[in-house]
């Protein structure tokens, strides 16, 4: 089974190739960040309006996949699709 993270965005000339919310600048360390310092989601909204409530699912989702692959050992598969890569994750 694989689980597929479509708000998820990567490319190599965005945020160093960070994983980003959708082609976004704002990355997925930059939410868990403000969320691990006490923001609440609604906060975080507020202050960045182009963030979508699903945006957080998205998140959690594929920080819980890496660390699965970190400390679980499973494999992230990626494939370029025009400049970005779609991350995939054996489940």
């Amino acid at each position: 089974m694989l689980s597929v993270h479509p708000r998820i965005t990567i490319e190599s000339d965005k945020r160093d190739g960070k994983p980003c919310i959708r082609g976004m600048r704002i990355t997925v360390n930059d939410v868990l960040g403000w969320l691990a310092h006490g923001m609440t989601e609604e906060e975080i909204l507020e202050e960045h309006p182009g963030l979508e409530k699903e945006d957080f699912a998205a998140v959690y989702g594929f920080a819980s996949d890496v660390a699965d692959t970190a400390y679980g050992g499973r494999r992230i598969y990626s494939f370029l699709e025009s400049n970005r890569a779609v991350l995939l994750v054996n489940l």
